[in-house]
Protein backbone atom coordinates (compact mmCIF):
# COMPACT_ATOMS: atom_id res chain seq x y z
CA UNK A 1 0.00 0.00 0.00
CA UNK A 2 1.32 2.90 -1.34
CA UNK A 3 1.04 6.64 1.14
CA UNK A 4 -0.75 9.21 -1.34
CA UNK A 5 2.32 11.37 -0.48
CA UNK A 6 5.70 10.66 0.67
CA UNK A 7 5.62 11.21 4.66
CA UNK A 8 9.29 11.42 6.83
CA UNK A 9 10.32 8.94 9.29
CA UNK A 10 9.14 11.40 12.33
CA UNK A 11 5.66 11.90 10.87
CA UNK A 12 5.11 8.20 10.51
CA UNK A 13 6.65 7.78 14.27
CA UNK A 14 4.39 10.77 15.64
CA UNK A 15 1.20 9.01 14.25
CA UNK A 16 2.00 5.74 15.90
CA UNK A 17 3.54 7.62 18.78
CA UNK A 18 6.91 5.95 19.49
CA UNK A 19 10.80 6.13 19.30
CA UNK A 20 12.66 6.22 15.48
CA UNK A 21 16.16 5.43 14.71
CA UNK A 22 17.32 7.21 11.88
CA UNK A 23 17.26 10.75 9.99
CA UNK A 24 14.00 12.31 10.92
CA UNK A 25 13.72 13.00 7.06
CA UNK A 26 14.31 9.63 5.97
CA UNK A 27 11.64 9.01 3.15
CA UNK A 28 8.92 6.66 3.32
CA UNK A 29 6.52 5.71 1.17
CA UNK A 30 4.03 3.15 1.94
CA UNK A 31 3.47 -0.02 3.73
CA UNK A 32 3.29 -3.82 3.27
CA UNK A 33 3.67 -6.79 3.73
CA UNK A 34 7.19 -8.61 4.11
CA UNK A 35 6.64 -10.56 0.98
CA UNK A 36 5.28 -7.87 -1.40
CA UNK A 37 7.87 -4.66 0.27
CA UNK A 38 9.57 -2.76 -1.80
CA UNK A 39 12.24 0.62 -0.58
CA UNK A 40 10.38 3.23 0.82
CA UNK A 41 8.14 0.56 2.91
CA UNK A 42 7.13 -0.13 6.57
CA UNK A 43 7.40 -4.10 7.07
CA UNK A 44 6.47 -4.73 10.62
CA UNK A 45 7.83 -7.60 13.07
CA UNK A 46 7.31 -8.51 16.52
CA UNK A 47 9.30 -11.92 17.05
CA UNK A 48 13.03 -12.57 16.79
CA UNK A 49 12.73 -15.65 15.21
CA UNK A 50 11.91 -13.30 11.89
CA UNK A 51 13.69 -9.82 13.09
CA UNK A 52 16.72 -11.07 10.59
CA UNK A 53 14.29 -11.51 7.33
CA UNK A 54 12.50 -8.08 8.11
CA UNK A 55 15.95 -6.60 8.61
CA UNK A 56 17.06 -7.90 5.70
CA UNK A 57 14.02 -7.31 3.13
CA UNK A 58 13.66 -4.78 0.48
CA UNK A 59 11.47 -2.54 2.97
CA UNK A 60 14.06 0.05 4.06
CA UNK A 61 12.05 1.29 7.65
CA UNK A 62 11.44 -1.55 9.92
CA UNK A 63 8.42 -1.69 12.93
CA UNK A 64 10.11 -3.60 15.29
CA UNK A 65 9.96 -4.47 19.30
CA UNK A 66 13.42 -4.22 20.24
CA UNK A 67 15.86 -2.06 19.42
CA UNK A 68 18.39 -3.71 17.17
CA UNK A 69 21.91 -2.47 15.13
CA UNK A 70 19.91 -0.80 12.07
CA UNK A 71 21.12 -1.91 8.54
CA UNK A 72 22.55 0.89 6.43
CA UNK A 73 20.14 2.50 4.03
CA UNK A 74 17.69 1.57 6.50
CA UNK A 75 15.67 3.14 9.74
CA UNK A 76 13.69 2.01 12.45
CA UNK A 77 10.43 2.48 14.41
CA UNK A 78 10.69 1.03 17.73
CA UNK A 79 7.02 0.54 19.30
CA UNK A 80 6.21 -2.29 22.22
CA UNK A 81 3.55 -3.69 19.91
CA UNK A 82 4.08 -3.35 16.37
CA UNK A 83 1.05 -5.22 15.18
CA UNK A 84 -1.07 -2.84 17.52
CA UNK A 85 0.78 0.13 15.71
CA UNK A 86 0.73 -0.98 11.94
CA UNK A 87 -3.06 -1.58 12.37
CA UNK A 88 -2.75 2.26 13.37
CA UNK A 89 -1.18 3.06 10.14
CA UNK A 90 -4.13 1.26 8.31
CA UNK A 91 -6.72 3.02 9.84
CA UNK A 92 -4.85 6.29 9.55
CA UNK A 93 -4.48 5.90 5.54
CA UNK A 94 -6.87 3.59 4.58
CA UNK A 95 -10.25 4.86 7.11
CA UNK A 96 -13.16 2.72 6.73
CA UNK A 97 -15.65 5.45 5.40
CA UNK A 98 -19.62 3.87 5.57
CA UNK A 99 -21.84 3.93 2.01
CA UNK A 100 -25.12 5.47 2.26
CA UNK A 101 -26.14 4.31 -1.25
CA UNK A 102 -25.83 0.99 -3.22
CA UNK A 103 -24.01 2.32 -5.83
CA UNK A 104 -21.23 4.84 -4.47
CA UNK A 105 -20.89 8.00 -6.31
CA UNK A 106 -17.09 7.35 -6.73
CA UNK A 107 -16.82 3.93 -8.24
CA UNK A 108 -16.60 4.47 -11.93
CA UNK A 109 -18.73 1.90 -14.18
CA UNK A 110 -17.43 1.59 -17.93
CA UNK A 111 -19.89 1.72 -20.94
CA UNK A 112 -21.92 -1.26 -21.61
CA UNK A 113 -21.54 -2.61 -18.10
CA UNK A 114 -25.10 -4.07 -16.44
CA UNK A 115 -25.71 -3.72 -13.07
CA UNK A 116 -28.77 -5.68 -11.39
CA UNK A 117 -30.48 -5.26 -8.78
CA UNK A 118 -29.54 -5.19 -5.08
CA UNK A 119 -25.77 -5.24 -5.81
CA UNK A 120 -23.18 -3.38 -3.75
CA UNK A 121 -20.38 -1.31 -5.39
CA UNK A 122 -18.15 0.55 -2.57
CA UNK A 123 -16.23 3.76 -2.75
CA UNK A 124 -13.60 4.39 -5.47
CA UNK A 125 -14.67 0.93 -7.46
CA UNK A 126 -13.47 0.42 -10.87
CA UNK A 127 -15.32 -1.08 -13.21
CA UNK A 128 -14.30 -1.59 -17.30
CA UNK A 129 -17.01 -1.65 -20.26
CA UNK A 130 -19.19 -4.88 -21.24
CA UNK A 131 -19.03 -6.32 -17.53
CA UNK A 132 -22.42 -8.18 -15.65
CA UNK A 133 -22.84 -8.08 -12.52
CA UNK A 134 -25.40 -10.12 -11.15
CA UNK A 135 -27.99 -9.37 -8.07
CA UNK A 136 -26.74 -9.72 -4.47
CA UNK A 137 -22.85 -9.20 -5.26
CA UNK A 138 -21.03 -7.14 -3.12
CA UNK A 139 -18.15 -5.35 -4.45
CA UNK A 140 -15.73 -3.70 -1.17
CA UNK A 141 -14.12 -0.31 -1.70
CA UNK A 142 -11.19 0.15 -4.19
CA UNK A 143 -11.85 -2.93 -6.21
CA UNK A 144 -10.60 -2.65 -9.73
CA UNK A 145 -12.62 -4.91 -12.33
CA UNK A 146 -11.62 -5.42 -16.22
CA UNK A 147 -13.68 -5.29 -19.24
CA UNK A 148 -16.13 -8.18 -20.12
CA UNK A 149 -16.19 -9.70 -16.57
CA UNK A 150 -18.98 -11.54 -15.18
CA UNK A 151 -19.82 -11.83 -11.40
CA UNK A 152 -22.39 -14.47 -10.50
CA UNK A 153 -25.00 -13.75 -7.76
CA UNK A 154 -23.95 -13.52 -3.80
CA UNK A 155 -20.23 -13.22 -5.08
CA UNK A 156 -18.13 -10.96 -2.54
CA UNK A 157 -15.03 -9.31 -3.40
CA UNK A 158 -13.30 -7.33 -0.90
CA UNK A 159 -13.74 -9.16 2.62
CA UNK A 160 -11.07 -9.04 5.28
CA UNK A 161 -7.81 -10.51 5.36
CA UNK A 162 -8.42 -14.13 7.69
CA UNK A 163 -5.49 -12.55 9.24
CA UNK A 164 -5.30 -12.94 13.44
CA UNK A 165 -2.33 -12.23 16.65
CA UNK A 166 -3.61 -14.60 19.17
CA UNK A 167 -3.48 -13.17 22.58
CA UNK A 168 -4.44 -13.42 26.28
CA UNK A 169 -7.37 -11.79 26.11
CA UNK A 170 -8.44 -13.33 22.45
CA UNK A 171 -7.84 -12.59 18.90
CA UNK A 172 -6.45 -9.49 17.64
CA UNK A 173 -7.46 -9.14 13.89
CA UNK A 174 -5.13 -7.30 11.42
CA UNK A 175 -6.82 -5.11 9.41
CA UNK A 176 -6.92 -5.03 5.48
CA UNK A 177 -5.78 -1.86 3.44
CA UNK A 178 -5.29 -3.40 0.05
CA UNK A 179 -7.58 -3.94 -2.88
CA UNK A 180 -8.75 -7.29 -5.09
CA UNK A 181 -7.95 -6.83 -8.91
CA UNK A 182 -9.88 -8.74 -11.38
CA UNK A 183 -8.25 -8.74 -14.84
CA UNK A 184 -10.20 -8.79 -18.04
CA UNK A 185 -12.62 -11.22 -19.46
CA UNK A 186 -13.13 -12.88 -16.18
CA UNK A 187 -16.16 -15.20 -14.65
CA UNK A 188 -16.74 -15.75 -11.21
CA UNK A 189 -19.59 -18.04 -10.04
CA UNK A 190 -22.05 -17.35 -7.61
CA UNK A 191 -20.88 -17.71 -3.98
CA UNK A 192 -17.52 -17.13 -4.17
CA UNK A 193 -15.38 -14.75 -1.95
CA UNK A 194 -12.15 -12.98 -2.86
CA UNK A 195 -10.32 -11.13 0.21
CA UNK A 196 -8.30 -8.33 -0.18
CA UNK A 197 -4.77 -8.17 0.13
CA UNK A 198 -3.70 -6.58 3.87
CA UNK A 199 -1.48 -4.06 2.46
CA UNK A 200 -1.56 -5.31 -1.46
CA UNK A 201 -3.81 -6.56 -3.72
CA UNK A 202 -5.49 -10.09 -4.44
CA UNK A 203 -5.32 -10.22 -8.09
CA UNK A 204 -6.85 -13.05 -10.70
CA UNK A 205 -5.64 -12.51 -14.25
CA UNK A 206 -7.16 -12.34 -17.66
CA UNK A 207 -9.17 -14.99 -18.92
CA UNK A 208 -10.05 -17.07 -15.66
CA UNK A 209 -12.91 -18.36 -14.98
CA UNK A 210 -13.69 -19.96 -11.50
CA UNK A 211 -16.62 -21.91 -10.29
CA UNK A 212 -19.54 -21.60 -7.67
CA UNK A 213 -18.11 -21.64 -3.81
CA UNK A 214 -14.46 -20.66 -4.42
CA UNK A 215 -12.60 -18.71 -1.83
CA UNK A 216 -9.66 -16.83 -2.16
CA UNK A 217 -7.36 -15.56 0.73
CA UNK A 218 -5.61 -12.23 0.83
CA UNK A 219 -2.62 -11.03 -1.34
CA UNK A 220 -3.35 -14.55 -3.65
CA UNK A 221 -1.98 -14.09 -7.10
CA UNK A 222 -3.73 -15.89 -9.59
CA UNK A 223 -2.61 -16.04 -13.45
CA UNK A 224 -3.99 -16.26 -16.43
CA UNK A 225 -6.42 -18.42 -17.85
CA UNK A 226 -6.95 -20.51 -15.21
CA UNK A 227 -9.91 -23.28 -14.51
CA UNK A 228 -11.11 -23.46 -10.84
CA UNK A 229 -13.88 -25.12 -9.81
CA UNK A 230 -16.56 -25.58 -7.26
CA UNK A 231 -15.26 -25.55 -3.82
CA UNK A 232 -12.16 -24.97 -3.80
CA UNK A 233 -10.07 -23.10 -0.81
CA UNK A 234 -6.99 -20.97 -1.76
CA UNK A 235 -5.22 -19.56 1.75
CA UNK A 236 -3.64 -16.51 1.63
CA UNK A 237 -0.11 -15.50 -0.38
CA UNK A 238 -0.88 -18.09 -2.81
CA UNK A 239 0.53 -17.78 -6.68
CA UNK A 240 -0.73 -19.80 -9.18
CA UNK A 241 0.50 -18.78 -12.27
CA UNK A 242 -1.08 -19.28 -15.56
CA UNK A 243 -3.21 -21.59 -17.24
CA UNK A 244 -3.38 -24.01 -14.10
CA UNK A 245 -6.34 -26.16 -13.74
CA UNK A 246 -7.58 -26.94 -10.25
CA UNK A 247 -10.71 -29.24 -9.77
CA UNK A 248 -13.77 -29.34 -7.30
CA UNK A 249 -13.01 -29.04 -3.45
CA UNK A 250 -9.54 -28.70 -3.92
CA UNK A 251 -7.18 -27.21 -0.15
CA UNK A 252 -4.16 -25.07 -0.86
CA UNK A 253 -1.94 -23.27 2.02
CA UNK A 254 -0.87 -20.15 1.76
CA UNK A 255 2.35 -18.98 0.82
CA UNK A 256 3.53 -21.68 -2.10
CA UNK A 257 3.40 -21.46 -5.34
CA UNK A 258 1.11 -23.18 -8.24
CA UNK A 259 3.75 -23.06 -11.47
CA UNK A 260 2.04 -23.22 -14.58
CA UNK A 261 0.19 -25.51 -16.41
CA UNK A 262 -0.55 -27.81 -13.57
CA UNK A 263 -3.28 -29.69 -13.45
CA UNK A 264 -4.52 -30.74 -9.88
CA UNK A 265 -7.40 -33.16 -9.07
CA UNK A 266 -10.38 -33.21 -7.47
CA UNK A 267 -10.31 -33.14 -3.91
CA UNK A 268 -6.56 -32.64 -2.55
CA UNK A 269 -4.88 -30.86 -0.45
CA UNK A 270 -1.92 -28.80 -1.53
CA UNK A 271 1.20 -28.60 0.89
CA UNK A 272 4.10 -27.43 -1.14
CA UNK A 273 5.05 -25.76 -4.26
CA UNK A 274 3.95 -27.71 -7.38
CA UNK A 275 6.19 -28.18 -10.41
CA UNK A 276 4.74 -26.81 -13.39
CA UNK A 277 3.58 -29.02 -16.41
CA UNK A 278 2.17 -31.93 -14.03
CA UNK A 279 -0.98 -33.48 -12.90
CA UNK A 280 -1.13 -33.98 -8.41
CA UNK A 281 -3.83 -35.43 -6.78
CA UNK A 282 -3.94 -36.48 -2.98
CA UNK A 283 -3.42 -35.15 0.61
CA UNK A 284 -0.66 -33.95 0.57
CA UNK A 285 -0.58 -34.44 -2.93
CA UNK A 286 1.98 -36.11 -5.35
CA UNK A 287 2.15 -36.44 -8.86
CA UNK A 288 -1.18 -37.92 -10.01
CA UNK A 289 0.42 -41.18 -12.03
CA UNK A 290 2.24 -41.93 -8.07
CA UNK A 291 -1.03 -41.38 -6.20
CA UNK A 292 -2.93 -44.01 -8.91
CA UNK A 293 -0.08 -46.61 -8.13
CA UNK A 294 -0.01 -46.04 -3.92
CA UNK A 295 -4.04 -46.33 -4.38
CA UNK A 296 -3.77 -49.69 -6.71
CA UNK A 297 -1.63 -50.88 -3.83
CA UNK A 298 -3.47 -50.09 -1.06
CA UNK A 299 -6.05 -52.87 -2.53
CA UNK A 300 -3.59 -55.63 -1.83
CA UNK A 301 -2.81 -54.86 1.71
CA UNK A 302 -5.25 -56.96 3.32
CA UNK A 303 -3.93 -60.09 1.32
CA UNK A 304 -0.04 -59.28 2.35
CA UNK A 305 -1.12 -58.78 5.82
CA UNK A 306 -2.79 -62.55 5.70
CA UNK A 307 0.53 -64.12 4.73
CA UNK A 308 2.32 -62.11 7.45
CA UNK A 309 -0.10 -63.88 10.07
Amino acid sequence: MKFPKVHSLKEIADIIGCEFVGDANFPVSGMNEIHVVEPGDIVFVDHPKYYDKALQSAATIVLINKKVDCPEGKALLISDDPFRDFNKLTKHFKPFTPASVAISESATIGEGTVIQPNVFVGHNVTIGKNCVIHANVAIYDNAVIGDNVTIHSGTVLGADAFYYKKRPEGFDKLLSGGRVVIGNDVCLGALCTIDKGVTGDTTIGDGTKIDNQVHVGHDTVIGKKCLIAAQTGIAGCVVIEDEVTIWGQVGIRSGITIESKVEIFAQSGISKTLEGGKQYYGSPAVEAREAMKQMAGLRFLPEIIQKLK
